[in-house]
């Protein structure tokens, strides 16, 4: 299941680079025709998507190697690289756009051909908003930030060449050239911001930053399949490296129990999680025995050495689960 996953995130992205060589190409015959400095940006911004679907390549292969004695926990980590490697580039290129763009406001030059370059340059955005999109939501599904990072910046490629399109019509229509690097100064605005943004993502994947919505995800699982032997539940952790999961977490189990009954039900719980995560999951989960404080909350029906009544449940939350801590700390008991 692991391995065709690979392999149909190896062939997404060489869909990726090979489109992207190809859209280079008419988007320069375009500024050739032309000699609009709008045009000729979105031209340098493709040539970023083929180093970026490049290197996507080589991390997406990279990532899908399996564990091995140097790298413990696999090579997921490239995809983070990977996304502020294309970052980079985004945002240098936004650097040389907008200096084009100061130039021409400076030295004005001549338009030519601009009913056929905007044609070309609007196929450019049917074919990038299709495999962008496409790009996207296979990442997803597939938990790739390779995927998603490159299927995005095609996204904002194909909304860029929309907005320069419209310059290039406004060119048409009023004379006025000065529109061209208009446009132009504001596509480098705008791919500069989308750069940030990856390398923002980058970084905090590198980081280990905490992702809400994964660790919502697998305390939601962890909510719907609770057990009454499963006491308490505390400093969860959950990290995504390319499509493989880490979580570690404490639970908490009757102290009177065998090491065989604990065994199962740490078993049952990873198997819990795995079920709800459609790529590799590798858990670590430590048994703590039970406390007399945890009775108040404890469920357990058939406990036979139960020292307090039953009060309430404890909110398992994402708040709560991530806590270093057992839960009964913090709840008055009363």
């Amino acid at each position: 299941m692991q391995i065709n996953q690979n392999k149909r995130k190896i062939r997404l992205i060489l869909l990726s680079f090979l489109m992207s060589i190809l859209l280079s190409g008419i988007k320069f015959l375009a500024y050739y025709l032309t000699d609009s400095n709008a045009i000729l940006s979105d031209a340098l911004e493709s040539i970023i998507n083929i180093f970026a679907s490049g290197f996507a390549l080589y991390s997406i292969r990279l990532s899908a190697l399996p564990k091995d004695t140097n790298h413990p926990y696999g090579h997921g980590k490239i995809e983070f690289f990977s996304a502020g490697f294309e970052g980079g580039l985004i945002i240098t290129a936004a650097v040389f756009i907008c200096v084009g763009a100061i130039q021409r406001f400076l030295e004005p030059a001549p338009l030519a051909n601009l009913s056929l370059g905007s044609g070309l340059i609007a196929i450019t955005v049917i074919i990038n908003g299709g495999i962008g999109y496409y790009l996207v939501k296979e990442g997803k599904a597939h938990n790739s930030l390779a995927l998603v990072a490159d299927g995005r910046h095609l996204l904002s490629d194909a909304v860029s060449s929309v907005i320069l399109v419209a310059s290039v019509v406004m060119v048409l229509f009023t004379g006025l050239e000065w529109i061209d690097s208009a446009a132009s100064l504001f596509f480098g605005v705008l791919i500069a911001f989308n750069g940030f943004q990856l390398l923002r993502k980058s970084v905090a994947g590198l980081m280990d930053e905490s992702d809400r919505n994964l660790l919502e995800n697998v305390v939601e699982a962890i909510r719907q399949h609770k057990k009454d032997y499963w006491v308490d539940v505390h400093n969860l952790r959950v990290q995504q490296y390319g499509a493989d999961l880490h979580i570690d977490t404490h639970l908490t189990l009757p102290y009177y129990w065998t090491l065989q009954q604990s065994h199962e039900a740490v078993r049952e719980f990873e198997n819990v999680l795995k079920e709800n995560h459609p790529g590799e999951t590798e858990i670590f989960v430590h048994a703590d025995p039970c406390l007399p404080q945890c009775c108040y909350f404890c469920r357990l029906d058939d406990c036979p050495v139960r020292q307090h009544a039953f009060q309430h449940d404890i909110d398992w939350d994402v708040v709560n689960l991530a806590k270093n801590q057992k839960l009964f700390t913090e709840v008055k008991i009363g």
